[in-house]
C-alpha cells in the first residue's frame, strides 16, 4: 500500500511539473565580446595594449500568463564573464507581473530610468572608457544604474509617454537608498521620429545625498540620427555639468558611421575638467556578428590642490576593436 501511495504521489507530481512546464514558454540569448584596446596615455600602467571581454552573458527568460490575464516573467541574467577565473556569475534575477495597471518588476535590475535615458553615447554601439579609477569627473550626459535589489513600477504608455519609477532598499541600516524615475515622450513630425527623455536618482548619503540627473533629445530622419543631450550630478565635494552630441549615419551597404564629442566640468573643483572626442564605425559581418572599431580622443585636466582624493591628469587616444556575436 505504501508503495503504491509513493508511486502515485510521484506520478502527480511529474504530471503537475509537465503541465507547468507546458504552460510557461522558455527562451534562451546569449552575446559575446572581444575587445582589443591600444591606448596612449600619459599613465604608465594604461599605456599599451589589452584583450578583455566586453558584455557576455547568458539570459534566461520563462514567460507565463494566469487564468487573469496577467503576464508574468522571470529573467535570469548570468553576467560577464571576469577575466580573473573565467567563471559566468549570476548578474540579475528578477519577476516582472504586466497588466492593464502597467508593470510591475521585483528583484534586481537595472533601475527604472535606464528605460527612458537619451544620452550622446547611445549614438554608437560601443562605449570606451577613456577616464580612469582615481578621476572624479563625468564620462557621459547618462547617470548611473545599479543591479541592486529594488522594486520598479512602469506605467502603461499612454500615447507617446511613458515612464517609471523604482526604489532600492539597502538594507535595515539604511543610509543608501536609491530612488530612481524617468519619463520619455515619443512623436513623429515632419517625416522624422523626435524623442525626448528624462530621468533622475537620489542616493541617501552619510551626510549629503548623490543627486543626478539626464535629459536628452533623439532626431532620426531617415538614416541619420542626432542626440543632444545634457546631465548633472551633485554629490559629497561634487557638481558636476555634463554636455554632449553625436551624430550616426546608416549606409546602404549595412555599415553605420557614429562620432560623438562630450565635456564635464566640476564647479566645486577648480580646473578639473574632461573632454572627449570620438567616431566609430559598425559593420554587420553576418546575422548574429558584428565588428565595431572605436578611436576615442580624450583629455582629463586636474588643478593640484583644488579636489578631493589624488586624480592624475592625463589625456591620450583608444583605439578599440570589438567583435560581437548575439544567439
Amino acid at each position: 500500500m505504501r508503495k503504491l501511495l509513493l508511486g502515485t504521489t510521484a506520478l502527480a507530481a511529474a504530471a503537475t511539473l509537465s503541465t507547468n512546464a507546458a504552460l510557461a514558454d522558455v527562451s534562451i540569448s546569449g552575446s559575446y565580446e572581444f575587445k582589443y584596446l591600444s591606448r596612449g596615455s600619459l599613465i604608465t600602467s594604461l599605456d599599451g595594449t589589452t584583450m578583455n571581454h566586453g558584455d557576455t552573458e547568458m539570459i534566461v527568460n520563462f514567460s507565463n500568463k494566469t487564468d487573469s490575464g496577467l503576464d508574468l516573467n522571470f529573467r535570469y541574467d548570468i553576467g560577464a564573464v571576469t577575466t580573473s577565473d573565467q567563471a559566468l556569475l549570476g548578474d540579475e534575477a528578477s519577476l516582472s507581473i504586466s497588466g492593464g495597471f502597467g508593470k510591475i518588476v521585483l528583484g534586481t535590475d537595472d533601475d527604472a530610468s535606464d528605460a527612458y535615458g537619451i544620452d550622446e553615447m547611445d549614438i554608437v554601439a560601443e562605449e570606451p572608457t577613456s577616464s580612469h579609477a582615481s578621476a572624479t569627473i563625468g564620462q557621459s550626459s547618462s547617470i548611473a544604474s545599479s543591479d541592486a535589489m529594488k522594486i520598479a513600477y512602469h506605467l502603461p504608455a499612454m500615447g507617446g509617454l511613458t515612464s517609471g519609477i523604482s526604489f532600492a532598499d539597502s538594507g535595515a541600516a539604511g543610509g543608501s537608498d536609491k530612488t530612481a524615475y524617468g519619463l520619455k515622450y515619443s512623436l513623429s513630425a515632419g517625416g522624422a521620429d523626435v524623442s525626448i527623455g528624462y530621468r533622475a536618482s537620489s542616493t541617501e548619503g552619510t551626510a549629503v545625498d548623490t543627486d543626478e540627473t539626464n535629459l536628452g533629445l533623439k532626431i532620426v530622419s531617415g538614416d541619420i540620427s542626432m542626440i543632444l543631450a545634457t546631465g548633472k550630478y551633485e554629490g559629497s565635494d561634487e557638481d558636476r555639468d555634463n554636455t554632449g552630441v553625436g551624430v550616426s549615419f546608416a549606409m546602404p551597404n549595412g555599415m553605420v558611421l557614429g562620432a560623438y564629442t562630450f565635456k564635464s566640468t566640476d564647479d566645486l573643483d577648480v580646473g578639473e575638467e574632461f573632454t572627449r572626442t570620438g567616431a566609430e564605425v559598425q559593420y554587420t559581418i553576418a546575422s548574429g556578428l558584428k565588428a565595431m572599431v572605436n578611436i576615442d580622443d580624450y583629455d582629463y585636466k586636474v588643478t593640484a590642490g583644488n579636489h578631493e582624493g589624488t586624480p592624475t591628469a592625463d589625456n591620450g587616444t583608444m583605439t578599440q576593436l570589438t567583435i560581437q556575436a548575439t544567439f
